[in-house]
């Protein structure tokens, strides 16, 4: 088991070191989310095929995934926009309020009660995030862009819930991957005429970027979710989702390395007392949710046996 934990860990890390890439990566947001959901959707073919996963769809159902999909691209551009207009630490502290976002939005779209304690740890979030703009205001365009990006990942995160109930993980997966690239292709001539200032489609690499690129869409993309998948069967679901939660923090750890060698594009990476503070308010919301939501459920497992007998 406890090569298990540390994979999942390993996997985390991956996952916290995206914003990075997204900085280290020369090409514009939209062209990058191109390029990642491409290199994705082509290995998660090559998965079906080794696992002989069957991957056809009744039309709906497909056009569904597809249009998750979209909202996966989506949430991808404002993530590594938020990264490109801010830091990567006020990139990721904006992105763990996707905890606050998914306790507003489950209730919404899966019409169940509203959790006082969500309500809670959601004003908790809401005055980290209040000291973290007044004490990088900035960079406060790019911490809303990152708030926004983790409203879109929640959106997602909560229809996936549902869809995950009735498709093999690898096939839905393929088929968002599927659904972000095309979405972003129908999108390039509103893009490049309307966002581009002229400038027009940027697809071409630079220096290191095929390295970075093939990082992001090859390890912490399709590496990363096989093998999170594969632990699950092993984990608890609550392990997985509070080791998930650390996924900021190992995000703005490696920002702060980054600073600290003085690799060029992170001197922006030493913050203020007040973003500290504000951040650990953010994610000891996020850490405590899915204990309080443990709790929870033990709590009303005990309550139906004497319902029951009521």
């Amino acid at each position: 088991m406890l090569k298990d934990y540390l994979k999942l860990h390993f996997i985390v890390l991956l996952w916290g070191f995206t914003a990075i890439l997204g900085k280290l990566i020369t090409v514009p947001p939209v062209e990058l989310v191109f390029w990642r959901t491409l290199l994705a959707s082509t290995g998660l073919v090559g998965l079906l095929v080794a696992r002989r996963t069957g991957w056809r769809l009744a039309p709906a159902e497909a056009l569904r995934l597809l249009g998750v999909g979209a909202l996966v691209a989506a949430h991808w551009i404002t993530f590594f926009l938020a990264a490109r207009l801010s830091s990567v630490s006020v990139c990721l502290a904006g992105m763990a309020t996707l905890a606050l976002w998914t306790s507003l939005l489950e209730p919404l779209l899966l019409w169940r009660r509203v959790r006082p304690y969500e309500v809670g740890l959601g004003l908790l979030a809401m005055v980290g995030l209040y000291l973290i703009s007044q004490a990088e205001f900035t960079q406060l365009t790019g911490l809303l862009v990152a708030v926004a990006s983790a409203g879109l990942s929640a959106l997602f995160s909560v229809l996936n819930s549902q869809l995950v109930k009735r498709h093999a993980p690898v096939r839905l997966t393929f088929y968002e991957m599927l659904g972000a690239c095309l979405s972003i292709v129908l999108f390039f001539p509103v893009y490049s005429r309307y966002f581009t200032q002229g400038a027009g489609l940027q697809l071409a690499w630079h220096g290191y970027d095929w390295l970075w690129l093939l990082l992001l869409a090859g390890v912490c993309t399709v590496y990363a979710f096989s093998s999170s998948v594969e632990l699950m069967k092993r984990i608890s679901a609550f392990v997985v989702n509070l080791t998930i939660n650390l996924e900021p923090v190992y995000g703005i750890v490696l920002a702060q390395a980054l600073f600290v060698l003085r690799v060029p594009g992170f001197g922006q990476e030493k913050m203020s007392g007040g973003f500290y503070i504000g951040t650990l308010l953010i994610l000891a919301s996020v850490l405590v949710h899915p204990v309080l939501d443990q709790w929870n459920q033990r709590r009303l497992q005990k309550q139906e046996p004497i319902e029951a007998i009521l």
